[in-house]
């Protein structure tokens, strides 16, 4: 018996479950949300989630998300063709982007190996980013996949494919945050700060 005697809105809450971050008292709240909206508002909220569902797919060329059948970055002449760089998930790409610094194109491989949930390389999207260095175009990848044991060994797959091929293979360097205090930062971060320093 649902715990609210009402099977339709346990099975509401228990979607919400399943969304990432979500835990069973957020997914309570946005649940008496959604009942709280009005007949419009619902159908334009079920509109927005089918529509995207329907059209929003993976770039042919770079694997990101997008509405059309080329990405804007890849269709974008500007950017700098000889370097891609290599994000785990599309937020990954997002969040790059939003620095400003990065002209380049990326590639986009829906995770990460990770043996221990069973995500082999051959679920990933390396197949498709191998395929658009066979040109010659491309001279520089960026490795910019998370700083954890899965994001490193991601990395390392890759880069032993890429090397014989000539082209250089770099990573995005981790370390302490501005405004850190050293006493408080992890191991694994100190280590990574240490092996990035740079020359001042």
């Amino acid at each position: 018996m649902s715990e609210y005697n009402i099977p339709s809105l346990q099975t509401l809450i228990e979607q919400f479950e399943r969304l990432p971050s979500i835990g069973h008292k957020s997914a309570i709240r946005l649940a008496y949300h959604v009942l709280s909206l009005t007949e419009p508002e619902v159908q334009k909220f079920t509109e927005a989630i089918t529509d995207a569902h329907k059209k929003i797919h993976r770039c042919k060329i770079c694997c990101n998300l997008t509405d059309s059948e080329i990405c804007p970055v890849c269709n974008d002449e500007k950017r700098d063709r000889s370097t891609i760089c290599v994000v785990e998930n599309p937020r990954d790409a997002i969040a790059l982007e939003k620095t400003k610094e990065l002209n380049v194109l990326y590639h986009v491989l829906h995770g990460v190996i990770s043996p221990l949930s069973g995500t082999s390389p051959d679920e990933l999207t390396i197949k498709e980013l191998l395929g658009r260095l066979s040109d010659g175009t491309v001279k520089e990848l960026i490795m910019a996949t998370n700083a954890t044991v899965e994001g490193e060994a991601t990395a390392m797959y890759i880069s032993k494919l890429v090397k014989p091929m000539g082209i250089r293979v770099t990573r995005l360097a981790f370390g302490i945050p501005v405004g850190g205090d050293l006493e408080y930062t992890d191991e694994v971060t100190l280590m990574m700060s240490i092996e990035g320093r740079k020359e001042l």
